[in-house]
């Protein structure tokens, strides 16, 4: 049965709401949102990230949410015995997507403050969580939280590409992870990846609709995104009529000379080598304007730059990539440009150059 439970207060549609000043911002908009669920509202509005663009606000219609918990539901196979963990922020999609889920599944759903590590302190045992990369490190890095991630059988990532460390740990701990993949105009993910030793394979939830236009960008039909077919700006490879993997975003794509270079592609490629050199640093590659060639490939990191660490940058790229994919040149920044829900962005931090 629904219960949506924080800290000693608990609320379904049997017992009464508990008085919302008492509680932090991010309870009182998960409190109020279970409240407007239960009594039927029909629509709400929701804010993107503004993580490939500037946020604006989305009208997201319960029949929609509904679909997307029921398309999540399917692919699990989900009963009503499951347990929720609810760690991220129902002011976003991602965490207001968990209470629907609670909602529509039936299930008890617990609370907790968004954190770094949101595991840290609870004995519960949980069946189902979501989280985004950050949080996964920080629970790994502690034994305690790692033990109880390793007891959750379905742990969801998203909100930002998964750290070749990070997925290989997963993997080292034998933790059944799958990174998800949609955005705010498909309420949440429309399709998931599950995290093994390979390259991330995604499968398209149930009744979802996959495609690609003449640019390879890949195009979204399914009941959580309306009758409406959604042309996104991400460029994939087709693996079947419900598989692909994904290989970047068009507007991140560098056109050098003639030559197509997708950024995310090539970060998986060269993480090892920055997690080597640069421990603990953010990085993205990105295109700036080259009067030869048009663009030009580089690389941003965060953090200083000895040159010391810039020379081992230099040789093990020139070791690891091909002769147009190594970078141009190398950009040390003390502090990048992050959107709300902690996502770099990437256009911010290259134009504060």
């Amino acid at each position: 049965m629904f219960q949506l439970r924080y800290q000693s207060y608990q609320y379904s549609k049997s017992q009464p709401l508990p008085n919302l000043e008492e509680f932090p911002e991010f309870a009182q908009v998960a409190f109020a949102f279970c409240r407007d669920w239960l009594a039927g509202k029909e629509t709400f509005t929701q804010q993107t990230s503004g993580s490939t663009g500037a946020p604006k606000v989305q009208i997201l219609s319960r029949t929609q949410m509904k679909a997307s918990a029921a398309a999540t539901g399917a692919f699990f196979s989900t009963t009503s015995k499951k347990h929720l963990l609810c760690c991220l922020n129902p002011a976003y999609i991602a965490g207001k997507m968990m209470l629907v889920r609670a909602l529509n599944w039936d299930c008890p759903i617990t609370l907790v403050e968004p954190s770094a590590n949101p595991l840290l302190g609870l004995v519960e045992q949980f069946s189902f969580v979501a989280l985004v990369p950050l949080q996964v490190e920080a629970c790994l890095a502690d034994e305690r939280s790692r033990k109880l991630l390793q007891s959750i059988p379905q742990v969801l990532i998203g909100g930002a590409a998964l750290p070749h460390k990070i997925q290989q740990e997963l993997v080292q701990y034998k933790i059944r992870a799958w990174q998800s993949f949609g955005m705010t105009e498909t309420v949440s993910h429309i399709a998931l990846a599950e995290i093994g030793e390979g390259e991330l394979v995604y499968q398209a939830l149930p009744g979802v609709a996959i495609g690609i236009n003449e640019q390879d960008c890949l195009w979204i039909q399914s009941p959580m995104s309306g009758t409406e077919r959604i042309q996104t700006n991400d460029t994939i490879e087709l693996r079947s009529k419900n598989t692909f993997t994904w290989l970047g975003r068009a507007d991140f794509v560098v056109n050098s000379g003639g030559i197509k270079l997708f950024p995310e592609q090539l970060e998986r490629r060269i993480a090892p080598l920055l997690e080597e050199t640069c421990p603990n640093c953010a990085y993205f590659l990105f295109g700036e304007y080259d009067p030869r060639l048009g663009e030009r490939l580089v690389l941003y990191v965060e953090g200083t730059g000895e040159e010391k660490r810039r020379l081992a940058l230099e040789a093990g790229l020139e070791q690891i990539l091909g002769k147009y994919e190594i970078p141009k040149k190398i950009y040390f920044k003390l502090a990048f440009a992050y959107t709300p829900t902690k996502k770099i962005n990437r256009h911010v931090t290259a134009a504060t150059t």
